[in-house]
């Protein structure tokens, strides 16, 4: 079992950065894949970025490349999403997941995902 708890959500103006957090215990987090997903209001929650567990391959959705960056430090079991130039759009719960392999081609469809966070609000107003 891996545990995750996101934080670092919250309001931020249209323009402005937000660094999310997810923190990982129990089994052995260095040798999952991580990801990040979204669920606008209304709307399914889709990919933002994923990571391998070396943090050597990233994947992004394309709405959210140039702007926001995945990284991990297995030291801290952490692993970030660095988000700048935030639009209204990107108003949404951002989930953090934990797969229970290093990676996999399929990381952008939350099935891949084994473990889940409680998701933290993240607020872009214009």
């Amino acid at each position: 079992q891996v545990q995750l708890v996101e934080s670092g959500g919250g309001l931020v103006q249209a323009g402005g950065s937000l660094r999310l957090s997810c923190a990982a215990s129990g089994r052995t987090f260095g040798t999952n894949a991580m990801g990040w997903f979204r669920q606008p209001p209304g709307k399914e929650r889709e990919f933002v970025a994923a990571i391998s567990w070396s943090g050597g391959r990233t994947d992004y959705a394309d709405s959210v490349k140039g702007r926001i960056t995945i990284s991990r430090d297995n030291a801290k079991n952490t692993v970030y999403l660095q988000m700048n130039s935030l639009k209204p759009e990107d108003t949404a719960v951002y989930y953090c997941a934990a797969m229970a392999a290093s990676w996999r081609t399929e990381n952008r469809i939350p099935s891949s995902y084994a473990y889940w966070g409680q998701g933290t609000q993240v607020t872009v107003s214009s």
